[in-house]
């Protein structure tokens, strides 16, 4: 009798599941936070074992060149937010904010969350992907309404409509590519994997695919953010706890932006559908124009930052909409680079916010001289989620820009409009925030320098080198994508 093979991606994703039931057990704050750095850690060395042995491709689960970089940043994030989180959460227990009821819970649900998302990038299913998702969703709620004050479960309640009428939408766009598939594939588990969906994409009917894709498009983007349907997430980070803001920024958009790629390869496959680039262009340069105006009416230093993930799902949305090989490369680096900065943005913020007591950007003033250390790492994270070099953020909006250009210019003019105007809301935002004299609260921060400097360092060394294996890795996804 033949050995079962070892498949790395059940193996991260029982990890997760795993860690969340024995998460809902331990009472003591400092073992739980231990365990949920322990359990990110071990789902991080799953996910960098698929770059080297992808385990066969079945019709619920696959591994494959578009997936395996998104699996890794996500068990790389949530590795740091875990490292992070053991030190915001536990001042957040000391000042009473949470009692430890609540903090078994927070760690249970974080687990969960990153489970969802795994088993989204992980799924050749298109309904267990839309399963994944709404879990990963269902999590998060429950966490941004931890601290059960009236701003914070409103604050949840809205994610939880919005987020639901979203996922209404996208459920019916899931059930229109399956009838299409019906018909060339047969009924079954067979007409829902990916893989065969691509494979047959040429023969399904073109028809139920354009307005699939329209449901779909409507539904996976109100969960990426995108305007109009961005309603829930300004709130969502600022009353959430930070850690919570990092996961949404640096992950669960990217996932739900990830299924919607997907789904736009197989429409591409088929020579019959509509162009859907003009579609993603539109909600994605609105994205981007909007949440730079509005960046300069936020009076709260988390919700500026929720208008800056906005604006940069717009620019991302906008370089797939773009497509071609240069386009898709710069949507893909812009993916990866926004991921780790943002959450480094967020993870300072997090500790500015407990060190001033308020997260009213009026009442944060001079952090460089009552906090240098934390003060400069954030002014680092906000030149870099800015564009400016030497960052990895400026190499991938300039090749955005590059590419549209080269295809659309009065486009890519509209793209540096809104890219040169949230510019101007950060810094004139962070001006006042980081230097001047220092105003309000001075405690003393308890931060983890770590994650950020991590996250902070990989976009650094983006801006100089790329290395050969990672840009031929993007390259030939920019390839797959279309």
């Amino acid at each position: 009798m033949s050995m079962p093979t070892f498949n790395p991606i059940i193996a991260l994703l029982l990890t997760s599941l795993v860690a969340a039931a024995a998460l809902a057990f331990v009472r003591d704050y400092r073992w739980s936070a231990r365990l949920n750095i322990l359990a990110s850690f071990v789902v991080l060395l799953f996910a960098l074992l698929l770059f080297h042995s992808r385990p066969p491709v079945n019709d619920l689960l696959l591994a494959d060149d578009l997936n395996v970089v998104f699996i890794a940043l996500n068990a790389f994030v949530g590795l740091t937010t875990s490292i992070f989180s053991a030190s915001y959460i536990g001042h957040e227990l000391e000042t009473g904010r949470l009692t430890p009821g609540y903090l078994r819970f927070y760690h249970v649900m974080f687990q969960l969350m990153m489970f969802g998302m795994d088993l989204a990038l992980t799924a050749n299913n298109i309904g267990l992907i839309w399963v994944a998702i709404e879990l990963a969703t269902l999590s998060t709620i429950m966490m941004v309404g931890i601290y059960r004050t009236h701003e914070a479960l409103e604050a949840a309640w809205k994610y939880f409509i919005l987020g639901s009428v979203g996922i209404a939408l996208a459920l019916f766009g899931t059930i229109l590519v399956y009838l299409a598939a019906v018909s060339t594939i047969g009924e079954g588990m067979g007409a829902m994997a990916w893989t065969n969906l691509l494979q047959h994409a040429a023969m399904l009917d073109p028809s139920l695919l354009n307005i699939a894709f329209v449901f779909l498009l409507l539904g996976y983007g109100t969960k990426v953010g995108l305007a109009p349907m961005h309603a829930w997430l300004p709130d969502a980070h600022a009353e959430g706890p930070t850690p919570v803001s990092a996961v949404l920024s640096g992950l669960l958009l990217n996932v739900a932006l990830y299924a919607l790629l997907r789904f736009k390869m197989i429409v591409a496959a088929n020579p019959d559908t509509i162009d859907v680039g003009p579609l993603m262009i539109t909600l994605g340069l609105g994205s981007l124009i909007f949440a730079a105006f509005m960046l300069y009416r936020r009076r709260d230093i988390k919700r500026m930052f929720a208008y800056s993930s906005i604006e940069h799902m717009g620019i991302i949305t906008f370089a797939f909409g773009m497509g071609g090989p240069l386009g898709n490369f710069a949507g893909l680096l812009q993916m990866t680079m926004h991921s780790l900065t943002k959450s480094a943005i967020f993870f300072s913020v997090g500790h500015v916010a407990q060190v001033k007591g308020t997260q009213k950007i009026a009442d944060i003033r001079g952090l460089t001289s009552s906090h240098p250390l934390l003060g400069w790492t954030l002014v680092a994270g906000v030149v870099a989620i800015s564009g400016l070099p030497p960052f990895g953020v400026f190499m991938s909006e300039f090749l955005v820009l590059t590419s549209a250009f080269a295809r659309a210019p009065a486009l890519a003019v509209l793209a540096a409009f809104g890219l040169l105007l949230a510019f101007g809301a950060l810094f004139l935002r962070l001006a006042s925030i980081a230097f001047g004299e220092p105003t309000g609260a001075a405690a003393t921060v308890r931060a983890s320098y770590w994650p950020i400097f991590a996250h902070l360092s990989f976009v650094l060394i983006a801006g100089f080198y790329m290395p050969g294996a990672m840009t031929a890795w993007f390259q030939n996804v920019a390839s797959l994508l279309k």
